[in-house]
């Protein structure tokens, strides 16, 4: 009974204070109803049972109203010698709560603490895996189904050469001038949204709004036509349209302005970001090409700097420690790098939550079920980390069509080599308890394969100037 008085007693405090400590779950019963609630204790001072049917039932008693201790005694840590001089089970919830929980239960209720193990291998990584090469699988093929149906209508012939496909609106990058120049846009953009994070990311919300509706129309549409489905169309003062695209268009933007309505409600919107992010993806890797490997090679590689500059680098440059790319990627409350094991940062009272961009595929942790309970716990994967070494996959995709390759040999191995590289992040990631800027390993996997593959076929040339070598074969011819 001591350790349940003490717990209700120190809630007025915890709701006074900010404190770093492990989270747990408080499980509340009068013998019909069952309810869990988010604790904080710091496991050094109180050892939990790791299961509810282990922990140690105690009736609760409500001492709120007397003061025994003010906020100036809570000590979240203290001398390693001294732990073992503490047997009180010292655990602190929300004053909210508890008022909760004394409306539903009643005056009679008994408690179970228990702190369920943190596990660092969870499911949603293999969910937010699967996601990743799919997305880059799906958007590579589109690419080069797109331009198969190009070379066979005839539209352009070889034409990887003019930057605007204006026939199937594309847009071709072949200047490595412009790839420099885009990259330096981003560095700058990226710099801009740390500084004004709070203005920028209503525009950047209302962009993804608009590009990711757009993006997930092309798709159905891309779907409605592959299996065939009919359209029926009329006119309204010279203007066509067509049934079947309206009520596409309808559905987008409907889920668009849902996704933007409800964005920060994190225990099922996720969903739909996730949803219109993979939409977003297969549509920016079916819409940008590049025209020749060695873009490719000067994209990814400066963008290989840039995410391992703004990972890795900017902490030393921050006032929080936090670096410029999870900053902007988490939004202004991320501290993601400075947690230390366990210890997470409790608010007295849950906070609005912040903006957050979204540009990250998110993937509740499945197995996180006391930090779920204290605020949902996320994997998340940058749309970057998938577009970026997916324009690769997809040239591979192209260039199988023009040297028609029905094994798609080119293809298979960058998305293998995708895939390897992704186990390899994941990998590093929980071996070192940090996160990983993913282009650090994809762009090397991806990059060398493809290179190799066309070494060994004697397709080097070919493969290093893209539709530039077929210009020029034309030319001599």
């Amino acid at each position: 009974m001591e350790g349940a008085v003490k717990l209700v007693t120190l809630s007025v405090v915890f709701m006074a204070s900010q404190i770093n400590c492990q989270e747990a779950i408080l499980d509340i019963s009068n013998g019909s109803i069952n309810r869990e609630y988010c604790i904080v204790h710091n496991h050094s001072w109180t050892p939990l049972s790791q299961t509810l049917d282990a922990a140690t039932q105690y009736p609760l008693v409500n001492m709120t109203s007397t003061v025994l201790c003010n906020s100036s005694g809570t000590t979240p840590s203290a001398n390693d010698s001294e732990y073992a001089k503490v047997h009180i089970p010292l655990a602190l919830m929300r004053y909210r709560d508890f008022l909760g929980a004394q409306q539903v239960m009643g005056k009679e209720m008994l408690v179970k603490l228990y702190a369920p193990p943190h596990s660092k291998i969870d499911p949603s990584l293999a969910v937010i895996l699967l996601i990743s090469i799919v997305t880059v699988a799906l958007g590579s093929y589109w690419s080069g189904a797109c331009e198969r149906e190009r070379l066979n209508s005839g539209a352009t012939g070889g034409g990887g050469g003019g930057e605007n496909k204006a026939d199937s609106g594309e847009l071709s990058l072949y200047s490595p001038i412009k790839v420099v120049a885009f990259v330096a846009m981003m560095c700058g953009m990226l710099v801009l949204m740390y500084f004004f994070y709070n203005v920028l990311v209503y525009i950047i919300i209302a962009i993804f709004c608009l590009a990711s509706a757009s993006a997930l129309f092309s798709c159905l549409d891309a779907v409605m036509e592959l299996i065939g489905c009919g359209t029926v169309s009329f006119s309204v003062r010279n203007w066509n349209f067509s049934v079947r695209s309206l009520i596409l268009a309808a559905v987008c933007v409907s889920i668009a302005v849902v996704w933007g309505v409800y964005r920060n409600e994190d225990r099922w919107i996720w969903i739909l970001q996730d949803l219109l992010g993979i939409a977003f993806c297969l549509n920016f890797m079916k819409t940008i090409s590049l025209s020749n490997f060695k873009i490719c090679v000067i994209l990814l590689s400066l963008l290989l700097v840039y995410d391992v500059f703004f990972v890795f680098i900017t902490p030393f440059f921050t006032k929080n420690g936090v670096s410029i790319m999870v900053q902007v990627a988490l939004g202004p409350d991320a501290s993601g790098e400075k947690a230390q094991g366990n210890m997470v940062e409790v608010p007295a009272e849950p906070q609005a939550p912040s903006e957050k961009l979204p540009v990250v595929m998110r993937v509740p942790r499945f197995s996180a079920w006391a930090q779920n309970l204290c605020g949902m716990q996320f994997s998340i994967l940058g749309y970057g980390d998938i577009i970026v070494p997916g324009l690769l996959v997809a040239y591979c995709s192209r260039f199988d069509v023009w040297i028609n390759s029905r094994k798609k040999i080119y293809f298979v191995s960058c998305c293998i080599a995708y895939l390897l590289g992704m186990i390899l992040t994941f990998a590093v990631m929980l071996l070192s308890g940090m996160g990983q800027p993913a282009l650090l390993y994809l762009v090397p996997f991806t990059l060398i394969t493809s290179a190799v593959v066309a070494w060994c076929r004697g397709e080097m040339k070919q493969f290093w100037a893209g539709t530039t070598y077929e210009r020029e074969e034309l030319t001599a011819a």
